[in-house]
């Protein structure tokens, strides 16, 4: 993890394939296309992102395989204790406030996999992605009212942005309200 206890691209990685796993045992080949097919829907084609390797998930005792022989033979793979303690850590880490691919690749994987922590984690999580947004829409509104005068399309295109972020902010309340 970064010094923030945010995710880095590999560890985005690792909670898609351990999150995948913890909903049962996989064939090593549908991991991957999993992973790959959701990461690249979100993030677009990425080496930083894809590149990781899910032998290391092995090797680091996080899954194992429950069915064949290594990962050479496209074993069934299945998540372990540690593993779970691992998809724990990394579901109730912090998310950076500013907008950015990879960033939008976590919120997702925080919310497909989400139901997985209890009511109080799964609150404490909602909370953490409140205040990241309330945090990138204090940094643009900031910046609208440096630029309200200027020139060009940049306010107006900030009035866009915005108007999503305090969208996208009402329906985290509501959704955090609907935890309780």
């Amino acid at each position: 993890m970064y010094a923030d206890n945010t995710l880095t691209p590999k560890e985005a990685v690792r909670l898609c394939a351990l999150g995948t796993l913890a909903s049962g045992p996989i064939r090593y080949s549908a991991l991957a296309n999993a992973i790959r097919h959701f990461i690249s829907h979100i993030t677009g084609p990425s080496l930083e992102v894809m590149g990781t390797s899910l032998e290391l998930l092995k090797y680091e005792g996080l899954v194992s395989a429950v069915d064949g022989i290594g990962m050479e033979d496209d074993a069934v793979l299945g998540i372990t204790e540690d593993g779970e303690a691992e998809l724990h850590s990394l579901l109730t880490a912090n998310v950076r406030s500013q907008a950015s691919e990879m960033n939008k690749l976590i919120v997702a994987l925080k919310f497909r996999f989400l139901h997985l922590l209890s009511r109080d984690e799964q609150l404490t999580q909602t909370e953490i992605l409140i205040e990241a947004q309330e945090t990138e829409l204090a940094r643009l509104e900031e910046l609208h009212r440096r630029h309200t005068d200027d020139e060009g399309h940049l306010v107006a295109w900030l009035d866009h942005d915005i108007e999503g972020l305090l969208a996208h902010l009402e329906w985290l309340r509501n959704f955090r309200d609907s935890l309780n």
